[in-house]
């Protein structure tokens, strides 16, 4: 009896951590049957002698929330070998919510994630009220990929207390908080994966406003994590500024202990306090000892925004003449006008206007501020940064980035690592996933749209970490794989996933490991209304799998749409 598809003599990584080995892959019914000398044929088959042979990997933090909507193949994430991935982080998503709310978790999403509003209100049809609907209405559109769903604070927040909700003066209620359990209860049996909701200062909507979530009482938080007691599902996610750490510990162990549940939090190196990290991820450390399961999300790159003329950031950004005469004008037509000797004396003139916030800062930061190049380079030598480069040439920094940014007809990128970053090297990354109290996330995925392109983790992962860095240590691929499928599917409750062994998810990658790299990243106009987004695409896929179908080849879509909506967790195969 022939296979549905065999994987022929590839080098398979499994996800499980242990040493690579050539052996073959039989899939039969969208499950992996056998996996070393497979003496059956397949209908189809797959020669892949020479070959890297991986699970799919799974993104456990992206932003697809509205794009599900319209895009079936959930790019770029799908571009980058990910077979799963999991949206609704950060307390924002699409549901519930009243017909008289649509805009404003539009704001939100705007705001916090950085998607065009436009594109968000023509994409998203809104033909749901409940949770359970949102899911429906994902259901029913065709995906390559598998999508799971987490229930959001800010709009089950809104949804419960109206107005109130958004009043960071506002207390919920001993029966909004009830409430809110009950439809996180109700969306939880839906096939929600989990709940998320965030205290940080930096999530705003797009008029400026703190996300409704931001001083939300511990009492309310407890409250909602109750309904993930003794349920299946069983992830629970929190964005935090860590200002002090013992209240915010008190709110996440208190959350675990009303769950009974896991939690993650996300975690980065601040350039304000570089050692900071380390406090939290120790307290991490002694929450787990205690039997709290928390852990944190990392990233496997510096948070990197980049920097140009199609971009949300530039140098220039902030210059009074910018604004006024350039802002509005199409790309060609402002490259023109800035090539211009005279816009340019102008422009470096004004370009240090400080008065104008993170964009200000930005601004004058020429040590941090980095030609992206091509192939990318993301851990920089200092000697490469702008104000070096400048000095070395004798002229000033932002003479040097005007020209940088009319490089390419204006289609030029530069770097600029926002975290991870404080000691000009990825030595602090490297440490961070080491560690057994974090997980690779924080991708981003369909989110910041103007300024970061991060969904490429996966790939970077392999490329950067197992094969490429020349600045300090790498890591082992087997962990790497076994990292960002095995470990981030169980996080979420899919156990069913993440391993090359008999009886799981056929999802594969199948991946020419000597050429996989990373293109530099590009502005695009697919969105609905010609909404605007950066995307960065990559050779060496040779294919990906997802149950058993091959829905990319050399990275080209196939028009195969196996995906489903993931409805709660997935238990291993007895």
């Amino acid at each position: 009896m022939k296979h549905d598809l065999v994987i022929r003599a590839g080098k398979v990584v499994d996800g499980t951590g242990a040493p690579a080995r050539q052996a073959d892959i039989a899939i039969d019914n969208g499950v992996i049957t056998e996996v070393g000398d497979v003496l059956e044929s397949g209908r189809n088959e797959i020669d892949a002698a020479g070959a890297l042979v991986t699970p799919g990997f799974v993104d456990i933090h992206t932003h697809y929330d509205g794009q599900v909507m319209w895009d079936p193949d959930v790019t770029p994430s799908s571009w980058h070998g990910v077979t799963t991935i999991v949206m609704g982080n950060c307390g924002v998503g699409f549901a519930p919510v009243r017909q008289d709310r649509h805009d404003f978790l539009i704001s939100v999403m705007e705001g916090v994630e950085d998607i065009p509003g436009a594109a968000l209100a023509e994409g998203v049809t809104f033909d749901w009220e409940t949770f359970p609907e949102y899911l429906d209405a994902v259901e029913a559109i065709p995906h390559s990929i598998d999508i799971g769903a987490q229930m959001p604070h800010s709009a089950l927040r809104v949804y419960v207390m109206g107005d109130r909700g958004r009043d960071h003066d506002e207390i919920a209620t001993d029966d909004e908080i009830a409430e809110m359990r009950r439809l996180t209860l109700e969306a939880l049996d839906a096939g929600a994966l989990g709940f998320t909701t965030s205290r940080t200062i930096n999530h705003r909507d797009r008029d400026g406003n703190q996300i409704p979530t931001l001083t939300s009482a511990p009492t309310e938080l407890w409250g909602i994590s109750q309904a993930l007691a003794g349920h299946e599902a069983g992830h629970m996610e929190i964005v935090s500024d860590f200002r002090d750490l013992d209240v915010e510990f008190e709110i996440f162990e208190g959350m675990t202990e009303a769950a009974g549940s896991r939690l993650s939090v996300l975690l980065t190196q601040d350039d304000r306090a570089p050692e900071k990290w380390r406090e939290v991820l120790d307290r991490i450390n002694q929450a787990r000892a205690n039997g709290r399961d928390i852990t944190a999300q990392i990233a496997a790159r510096p948070v990197t925004l980049l920097l140009g003329l199609q971009s949300s950031m530039h140098p220039f950004i902030t210059c009074p003449t910018y604004r006024q005469e350039l802002a509005n004008l199409d790309l060609d037509e402002r490259v023109e006008r800035m090539r211009d000797p005279k816009m340019r004396a102008v422009l470096v003139n004004e370009h240090a206007d400080r008065t104008r916030g993170m964009s200000g800062m930005i601004a004058q930061s020429f040590h941090k501020m980095f030609p992206l190049g091509d192939p990318p380079d993301y851990e920089p030598k200092p000697e490469a940064s702008i104000l070096a480069r400048a000095q070395a040439a004798g002229i000033e920094p932002v003479e040097l980035a005007y020209d940088m940014l009319l490089s390419r007809n204006g289609r030029e990128l530069m770097l600029f690592p926002l975290a991870n970053f404080a000691e000009g090297n990825h030595d602090a990354l490297r440490e961070m996933n080491l560690s057994t109290a974090t997980l690779p996330g924080l991708s981003d995925g369909g989110a910041h749209c103007g300024v970061i392109c991060d969904a490429s983790f996966p790939t970077y992962m392999l490329t950067h970490w197992a094969r490429d860095r020349d600045r300090g240590e790498q890591l082992p691929l087997e962990y790497l794989v076994q990292r960002q499928c095995r470990d981030t599917a169980r996080q979420v409750g899919l156990e069913d996933r993440g391993t090359l062994e008999q009886g799981m998810i056929a999802d594969v990658n199948i991946i020419d490991f000597d050429e996989l790299k990373l293109h530099p990243p590009e502005m695009v106009h697919d969105l609905p209304a010609g909404g605007r987004r950066l995307v960065q695409r990559a050779d060496g896929y040779i294919a990906t799998i997802k149950s058993g179908e091959v829905i990319f080849r050399e990275g080209v879509p196939t028009g195969l749409h196996p995906g489903q909506l993931l409805r709660g967790p997935r238990a291993a195969a007895n």
